[in-house]
């Protein structure tokens, strides 16, 4: 591994130079000469664990890049990705010898020293990483190419190191190559962490491939079909079979049960022209029996890290079923190397460089050197200064393995992860000023805060308007239960650390009226007394304490109710069935004994309910629903109607109650309204009514 002669390219990264220029043919070769000359000179002496020369690894980190396509300037920083670290060479030298480019992404991998940050060093060498990837993405695929070589000769490591690694490639590194679209690196990552961390499983499933590999392939039969149906139709496409990795075989198992040969692969077609990825779709579809709840349109619709395909599945003559990708070859190249497929993203004559932000939509998919995902994280990283607080929103953040795209109603888009809910998409949006925040609006209809978003849907947020309003509005704690995304979590933690004496718990901000917070022993407007005051033995402890009915769960008589003191001397009650008590109980929160006055009963009283109906989709049910409700002499505040599923649909109605004592029979009213089978209060489970 000497010098070689100026100019020859030395004989170790031959093959690396043949395989870059499959990839870029005109590619300058002398820069890679350059550096490998000097990363090989400043290593030179120093042995890996395994006992190989340490210039192996840079070059083996250098081929993984290549192989995915990457540019010169990337394999550039690739082999010199450890001289700063661990040799002599400086970045100013680097920087001098190869440009600032590869003095970037250099440093943007190198190392925090734990002799200067010691149990902080790797959270902050990660946040470190991740806001050089802000502005650069190459520098996170050199990372995860260090990675994965280093995962590959981890066999060295002590027992409990090998684990402690493969835990923190499994929680961070894994997730960002899924964000990245660098399926190649994931799904070997995803490998080699599930042989250490799942050691009986991992074997379990390397026998089930094993014994397999003997038996007839049912999807090399199902390639042959496919292959004669599109040459028949005159389709030129490549008709291959994918094998699924270890973890991939493992989680179809689990879901499907025993396992079959064709569970064990997919189909994977290759054509050249975006049409002809839906005329391959139409002679599948024509030709065989198609799975229709398997079809999926990532080319429509493609996913936030690059992604596009359609995916199906059909029954061939023998009745098994095959999973079927279709792509054309720049897609599969996306698919496989996800941004490394960009080459170098910020050249200014590149197919796919950054879209000036003046004519860039505002969405996820405007710039794909700065997804969304990635702009999120940036933000609430820097509010979070405390390096264990950072790495575990980190993972927090990384642990969501879905997005969901949310229509703004002034025409842009929100990336979110699945499960993020109204408050989530503020802060999103607004960022501190979404303390302001008073209500939502979601596809038109008025919504509370802590709804959850659904992808496709189209959001619209409601600010206090003027200064009375700013100056009363801002989070309650409750906000904290409702946040999924560490950028609201960490901006809703300082507004109240910030402001505790105006951490008085209000329901869930919404424009319509809202449960009114009643003092103990006070009338409600219109002379009802629809409260709960604290039982006698524990009025020592609050005399006097404001009390709210909850409105997730929205209590009324006489339910059997609980009550939790939150600071500002406040007292939410809840019903016992509720879900939020179990989550609070478990956390430490404190009850406070509470009870219904004498005399509940109704006489005007104002009581709300919210009431979920399940039924089966057909024409006029929500006419016929509310008539029944009206004929009750019950008022509907507010109803929403879920998009049906599966021939079966989801109403919401919150209710304003003249007696509590009407709830039972209402709700038999409502259940007798043919198609619906069930009616429950909300705050219940409804697994079961949707299974």
């Amino acid at each position: 591994m000497g010098s070689p002669a100026r100019g020859r390219l030395p004989d170790a990264i031959e093959h690396v130079a043949k395989v870059h220029r499959a990839h870029h043919p005109g590619a300058d070769l002398d820069v890679l000469r350059k550096a490998y000359v000097l990363a090989e000179s400043s290593h030179r002496g120093q042995m890996r664990k395994s006992g190989e020369p340490y210039i192996t690894h840079p070059l083996a980190v250098t081929l993984i890049l290549a192989e995915l396509g990457a540019e010169t300037t990337t394999l550039t920083a690739s082999l010199l990705h450890d001289t700063v670290e661990d040799t002599d060479v400086t970045l100013d030298q680097v920087g001098e010898q190869f440009g600032e480019e590869v003095r970037y992404l250099v440093d943007g991998v190198t190392k925090l020293e734990k002799v200067d940050y010691g149990a902080a060093a790797e959270p902050e060498t990660f946040r470190k990483m991740l806001v050089a990837t802000g502005n650069d993405v190459r520098v996170m695929s050199i990372k995860l190419a260090d990675r994965l070589h280093n995962m590959r000769t981890l066999g060295v490591m002590r027992p409990e190191k090998q684990a402690r690694i493969a835990k923190v490639t499994r929680d961070v590194l894994i997730p960002l190559a899924e964000r990245l679209g660098v399926q190649a690196l994931k799904t070997e990552l995803e490998d080699l962490v599930f042989a250490i961390l799942h050691p009986a499983e991992y074997a379990r499933t390397r026998e089930l491939l094993l014994e397999h590999a003997g038996r007839p392939d049912p999807l090399a039969h199902a390639a042959e079909d496919v292959r004669a149906v599109l040459h028949e139709a005159g389709i030129a496409a490549e008709v291959l079979v994918r094998p699924r990795h270890f973890v991939s075989v493992h989680r179809v198992g689990i879901k499907r049960g025993e396992l079959t040969g064709s569970d064990l692969g997919r189909l994977l077609v290759l054509v050249s022209e975006d049409a002809d990825c839906y005329a391959v779709l139409g002679e599948l579809h024509t030709c065989f029996t198609p799975v229709i709840s398997e079809f999926k349109d990532f080319i429509a619709v493609p996913k936030f890290n690059l992604y596009q395909s359609l995916h199906t599945a059909v029954a061939g003559r023998d009745g098994e079923v095959a999973e079927v990708l279709i792509r054309t070859h720049q897609m599969h190249l996306v698919a496989e190397a996800g941004v490394i497929a960009l080459g170098n993203p910020y050249a200014t004559n590149a197919p796919n460089a950054p879209v000036e932000a003046a004519d860039a939509l505002d969405g996820e998919r405007a710039d794909p050197t700065r997804p969304g995902w990635l702009s999120r994280l940036l933000a609430w990283q820097s509010a979070a200064p405390d390096p264990d607080t950072f790495w575990s929103s980190l993972r927090a953040e990384l642990a969501q393995d879905r997005e969901i795209t949310v229509f703004r109603a002034d025409g842009g888009t929100l990336g979110l992860p699945a499960g993020a809910s109204c408050v989530d998409a503020a802060y999103a949006q607004y960022g501190e000023a979404a303390h302001d925040c008073i209500g939502a609006r979601v596809n038109g209809r008025i919504a509370t805060l802590s709804t959850v978003l659904r992808d496709g849907d189209m959001l619209q947020l409601l600010m206090a308007r003027d200064t009375r309003d700013a100056a009363s509005s801002g989070p309650s704690p409750e906000w904290l239960d409702h946040a999924r995304t560490p950028a609201a979590r960490i901006a809703i933690s300082h507004w109240l650390a910030a402001n505790p004496e105006r951490q008085q718990p209000q329901s869930d901000p919404a424009p319509d009226p809202a449960p009114a917070e009643y003092q103990a022993g006070a009338g409600a407007p219109g002379g009802a007394e629809a409260r709960a005051t604290v039982a006698p033995g524990v009025a020592a402890d609050l005399p006097g304490a404001a009390v709210r009915l909850a409105g997730c769960c929205t209590p009324v008589p006489p339910d059997a109710v609980i009550g939790f003191a939150v600071r500002g001397g406040t007292v939410t009650v809840h019903r016992e069935q509720c879900p939020a008590v179990s989550r609070m109980t478990a956390t430490g929160r404190g009850t406070v004994g509470v009870r219904w006055l004498d005399g509940e009963g109704g006489d005007g009283g104002d009581y709300r309910v919210t009431l979920l109906a399940e039924a089966f989709s057909r024409p006029r049910l929500l006419a016929d629903l509310t008539e029944a409700i009206a004929a009750e002499g019950v008022a509907v505040v507010s109803a929403a109607v879920e998009p049906p599923r599966e021939q079966r649909v989801r109403h919401t109605y919150t209710l304003q109650l003249p007696d509590p004592g009407r709830l039972p029979t209402l709700m038999r009213a409502m259940r007798d309204v043919p198609g619906v089978y069930d009616v429950t209060r909300a705050g219940r489970s409804m697994a079961a009514a949707r299974s």
